[in-house]
């Protein structure tokens, strides 16, 4: 017998005593979960979902969290001012065993559902949430938004060297690759006006310069530091 099941935005079909990985499971080592997105089950009698088989599952055990082989990422620009970037990635997956596939009773089980990170966040976030009430709808409060609003915006630290004023002439922050007037305006605002202070940011400052400049990536892809760092020496 073997079924298809769907886990981590992926198919698969099993049958007892399969061993392979899938995207990593909230669950260690050890434990049962049970797999409760059936779309086909068969065997001598073959059952298509719709898209689910309704109360079937799938069982497995646990055999280990493990990672992918490491996968390398490379992007060049040939611009004015070129630019590389090279990024190495090994994805976390779960390594598990299926040791029964259910045709019925998958809801009186009382096996742990399989749930991925990001599925398992939301289960959690859920279960933190009170229940709401069957009665008329509370009135909104205004004050919540604001407070989650001053929570989103507390990313990376403000820059050190940000200025009031620009110390002497203004650099053309254009001549930076990604750069175009309305960008250096916004950046003028924040109070950047020359390539030195762009050189001397770290981590912190480029997520936070990211997000207020709404281009989430932008610095470091475009490889502003890089740029501003050799405007800056030419400057001297």
């Amino acid at each position: 017998m073997f079924a298809v099941i769907k886990t981590g935005g992926k198919q698969y079909k099993v049958a007892e005593g399969d061993v392979f990985t899938v995207e990593k499971l909230i669950a260690e080592a050890g434990e049962t979960v049970q797999f409760n997105e059936v779309l086909m089950l068969g065997g001598d009698k073959v059952t298509v979902g719709t898209p689910t088989v309704d109360d079937a599952a799938v069982q497995a055990e646990v055999l280990e969290q493990t990672r992918s082989k490491k996968t390398i990422s490379f992007v060049k620009r040939r611009r004015k001012h070129s630019s590389q970037r090279k990024r190495g990635h090994r994805q976390p997956l779960t390594m598990v065993k299926i040791t029964n596939i259910l045709e019925k009773g998958a809801g009186k089980s009382g096996v742990k559902a399989a749930l991925g990170t990001v599925s398992g966040a939301a289960v959690a976030a859920a279960a933190a949430k009170p229940a709401k009430a069957t009665t008329k709808k509370a009135a909104p409060k205004k004050a919540a938004p604001k407070a989650e609003k001053a929570e989103e915006g507390k990313v990376g630290t403000a820059p050190g060297n940000l200025l009031k004023a620009p110390k002497g002439d203004k650099d053309d922050l254009k001549k930076i690759s990604g750069v175009g007037p309305k960008l250096e305006g916004v950046l003028n605002e924040l109070g950047v006006f020359h390539f030195w202070q762009i050189a001397e940011w770290g981590p912190e400052e480029i997520e936070y310069m990211d997000d207020r400049l709404s281009f989430k990536g932008r610095i470091e892809r475009d490889d502003w530091i890089k740029q501003a760092g050799e405007f800056a020496e030419a400057a001297k």
